[in-house]
């Protein structure tokens, strides 16, 4: 037994390996880092953690950086480090193990002279191991052992050799792993004992903070979201970065290289090539070359593509490998993005004609799976345009045109189509594009030719062909107010539904969503309230999230208009908002249209006499192109810009703004009414009461907010028993709110103070002042004139009208308001208005009130704009003196 552990080992350490070849001293080196080299501190912080595990992987891609990490991470440390560099495949355990010793002697852990060392390349005696264990693991300080290019390791009796040792050896030895590949450890043990520190290659990846750093040590000077761009296209590869870098260094223009550079003509394509793609067999380089046209794949795909049986456990081969090939979940994958653009240049030379093909295969295989997003990518790549608007339609997809994140891609992926592609699907497509890119007549033109073309043909199932024209039928009909058109698209699209496939309705919420907003506004221009609700709260509950944001935005804004008609601001008002964040909280593109809520919003701030807040409203709604002019819209739009200009005093302004620009197939009665409200108002503005009464008699319809107009008009013309008369006409609407019942009460209160009544007039008064207390509703005492003063100057009028119509006259510790003396009728200032106004009585500057108040200037000066406003002055001691007299200070 004693002659054969002789044979099998040799007492000292020898100055060969068990070859009889030298030791190579590169092994033993740490690698020097360059002078371009960025230490990272996420990184070292991380690889600190490896004095506290026994086991360290860091594990990623050819030109991770993971040698030059663990490198820069040794150097700092004061316990001593064997590092070893692995050698290929067909090197016995010996040979490992001779270099691992000599390896422990070059960091000066001594080990003693009984240890001995492999005599035979191929083996390595058990009793050796234990003796390395027990005196690594007798150690007051750990050794740290890295072993580089571990993948490099293929022999699984080397690493079950490293594991026994490593267990044994306890806290005197931390072995660290760089490899490319999954070790063959039992890491699952490691991880689960929370034994083992692990650096993979997402972390590895630079940041752009760091690669904009990277940049600056190789003299380039790029800014971070010119640097966020490069490690967006290089995923953060270190390698990738570094070779740009010094690219870049010889261009004349290194920002624009680096953000246009030809990945197939770099060095970053020389080194891919050679380090991944030609270290594979030749059935897999073709393989990787074919899947290069794919985003993402899986086995299923790639055999597809390849024709081969086997493609599953390839990619699971590549991934392990670290071979630029990576594993999203659920057995999908993808390429690197840089190793994919080279891999297409180099498919592109071997095989011109091979792409469109390949192309085709995915696209029918994915339409098969399901994937609609990439059929349609690799059908337009394939120029197989039939296909493409076919499988579009066919999924009942039609609705992403115009709604939801993928709409413009959609556009821009079809704006390839040419002329040549003449089926019902192409035509489809082609009008919903010109539609949602507002050209009506052109959308008009290819939707009638391809209804014309579904109904000569018999063969297949049109449903989803017919149920997308509906959809775009729907449009048009709410594009040119058209009521009798959108009942018709609704029928259609109800008899149609009936034959899509189960499912598909549900996969597309969508186009359920946007043919009801479309019924829902078409019915609500036609002044049928009741049955615009019907349509546009289903559609307004759609599910669907981002793909039915917009539909739901807009019918949001529909309801929210159809609550400011009836009067009811506070309703409108919750409603226009949750229209606005309906679209804002998914970041969805906002088309033509989708205004309506801030239109509603802006109509709202006139009744509450916001005036400013109005026009800020108005001016972020832009116009659409003219075609594409919503008429219920533009509509809103006309509404509160003419009402903001009559609250201003610009009553021909206004006249001119009422109404709307916009024409359609049948007059709206409400927009006309409106129209009227407008017009009759400058007319009594300027005198002519019995022109306003005699408008607003002619405006056809049962209206409630023109009868008590056309009341207020006979008042001013000194006929009360006709303007009483007229509102005992107005048959009481369980709907109507106090934007239309206020202005009621008060043509009520008026009448009788007039017919000298105060006590009716009062309890009118009041009733009108509660009613509006609730709505902030100011702009109808405003509009009402001077008669209102002396009935506000009494109590309980008074305390009706404080705080919210009128200042408090009473503040604390104030005296109270002379009797004779009538409150003013203005806009309660904000609390932070308040506190800019005591400032200012203090004669404190515009820039001590906003450090006081920890403001900027410029709010401060929107602050002040506001006190003036609502004050009616124009400087700041008027001001001062006008918030004296109403006891605000």
């Amino acid at each position: 037994m004693a002659g054969h552990m002789q044979n099998a080992e040799r007492p000292t350490p020898p100055d060969a390996d068990p070859q009889g070849e030298p030791f190579l001293l590169t092994r033993f080196a740490v690698p020097t880092r360059p002078a371009t080299f960025l230490p990272r501190r996420r990184l070292s912080r991380h690889l600190d953690q490896a004095l506290l595990t026994p086991l360290t992987m860091v594990n990623g891609a050819a030109g991770a950086g993971k040698t030059l990490l663990v490198a820069d991470w040794v150097a700092g440390r004061d316990e001593p480090v064997a590092w070893l560099t692995a050698e290929g495949t067909g090197r016995g355990p010996g040979i490992l193990w001779a270099y691992l010793l000599q390896a422990l002697g070059v960091a000066g852990v001594q080990m003693p002279p009984d240890i001995g060392c492999p005599a035979d390349a191929n083996r390595v005696d058990r009793t050796l191991l234990a003796r390395v264990a027990a005196h690594l693991g007798a150690r007051t300080e750990p050794v740290i052992v890295v072993l580089d290019e571990y993948d490099r390791v293929t022999d699984p009796r080397i690493a079950e050799q490293l594991e026994f040792v490593l267990h044994h050896a306890g806290r005197g030895m931390r072995l660290v792993l760089v490899t490319r590949t999954e070790p063959l450890l039992p890491l699952h043990r490691y991880r689960a004992a929370g034994e083992m520190t692990e650096i993979r290659g997402a972390e590895l990846a630079f940041t752009p903070e760091e690669a904009a750093a990277l940049l600056e040590l190789h003299g380039l000077s790029l800014p971070v979201d010119a640097a966020r761009a490069l490690v967006e296209r290089t995923q953060g590869w270190a390698a990738g970065l570094r070779l740009c870098a010094l690219a870049a260094q010889e261009r004349p223009d290194a920002e624009r290289y680096l953000k246009e550079f030809e990945s197939d003509r770099t060095t970053v394509a020389d080194f891919l090539l050679a380090e991944v793609l030609k270290r594979q067999p030749p059935e897999t380089q073709d393989l990787l070359l074919r899947i290069s046209v794919l985003d993402r794949f899986c086995p299923d795909l790639v055999n597809a593509l390849t024709g081969r049986t086997d493609a599953e456990a390839v990619l699971v081969g590549l991934h392990r490998d670290n071979a630029f090939v990576e594993h999203l979940g659920h057995a999908w994958y993808r390429l690197h993005p840089l190793f994919k653009e080279i891999l297409q240049a180099h498919l592109r030379v071997r095989s011109p004609g091979l792409r469109p093909e390949l192309h085709l295969r995915a696209a029918h295989w994915l339409r098969r799976s399901g994937s609609l997003e990439q059929t349609l990518g690799h059908g337009a790549a394939a120029g197989d345009w039939e296909f493409t608007a076919g499988a579009l339609v066919d999924d009942l997809a039609i609705g992403q045109l115009f709604t939801g994140r993928r709409s413009d891609d959609l556009a821009e992926l079809f704006a390839g189509m040419g002329p040549d592609a003449a089926s019902p699907a192409a035509d489809i497509v082609r009008a919903a594009r010109e539609l949602a890119g507002s050209d009506l007549d052109r959308g008009l033109n290819h939707l009638h030719r391809a209804e014309t073309n579904l109904g000569r043909e018999d063969a297949g199932d049109q449903s989803a062909a017919r149920l997308s024209c509906a959809l775009l039928e729907a449009l048009v009909a709410r594009l040119t107010g058209s009521p009798d058109r959108a009942e018709m698209a609704a029928a259609m699209a109800r008899h149609v539904r009936t034959d899509v496939p189960s499912g598909l309705l549900d996969r597309h919420p969508e186009l359920t969503a946007l043919l009801l907003t479309h019924l829902g506004s078409t019915r609500l221009w036609a002044g049928r309230f009741d049955d615009a609700r019907a349509a546009l709260v289903p559609a307004a509950g759609a599910p669907g999230g981002a793909s039915t944001a917009l539909p739901r935005g807009d019918s949001l804004g529909r309801l929210a208009l159809i609550d400011y008609l009836d009067g009811r601001l506070g309703r409108a008002e919750r409603k226009a908002q949750e229209a606005i964040t309906a679209t804002q909280r998914f970041g969805v593109p906002q088309p033509s249209g989708c205004g309506i809520g801030r239109l509603v919003l802006a109509a709202v701030a006139v009744d509450r006499d916001e005036l400013d807040r109005a026009q800020t409203l108005l001016d972020s709604v832009p116009l659409p192109p003219a075609p594409m002019r919503d008429p219920v819209t533009e509509a809103g739009r006309a509404i509160a810009t003419a009402r903001l200009l009559l609250a201003r005093g610009k009553t021909r302004a206004a006249v001119e703004a009422a109404e709307p620009a916009v024409s359609a197939e049948v007059a709206s009665p409400w927009a006309s009414g409106h129209t009227a409200l407008i017009t009759s108002a400058a007319h009594l503005a300027e005198g002519r009461p019995e022109t306003a009464a005699r408008l607003l008699h002619a405006v056809p319809g049962d209206q409630v907010a023109c009868a008590v107009e056309a009341a207020r008009a006979h008042l001013a013309a000194g006929e009360p028993g006709a303007a009483i008369a007229l509102l005992d006409t107005v048959r009481p609407e369980a709907r109507t709110g106090p934007g239309l019942t206020v202005r009621a009460m008060l043509v009520r209160a008026q009448a009788a103070d007039r017919a000298g009544n105060p006590a009716a007039a009062r309890r009118q008064l009041a009733q009108a002042l509660r009613e509006a207390r609730r709505e902030k509703l100011r702009r109808p005492f405003l509009d009402a004139g001077a008669w209102l003063h002396p009935l506000l100057s009494a109590s309980p009028l008074r305390e009706l009208a404080e705080g919210w119509l009128a200042p408090r006259s009473v503040p604390p510790g104030g005296t109270p308001r002379s009797p004779d003396q009538p409150p003013p009728v203005v806009e309660e200032l904000s609390g932070r208005e308040h506190d800019v106004l005591r400032r200012l009585a203090q004669m404190m500057s515009t820039q001590e009130i906003a450090d006081d108040l920890h403001v900027s200037v410029n709010t401060v000066k929107t602050h002040l704009k506001g006190v003036y406003r609502k004050l009616a002055v124009s400087r700041r001691t008027d001001a001062v003196r006008r918030a004296r007299e109403l006891r605000l200070l």
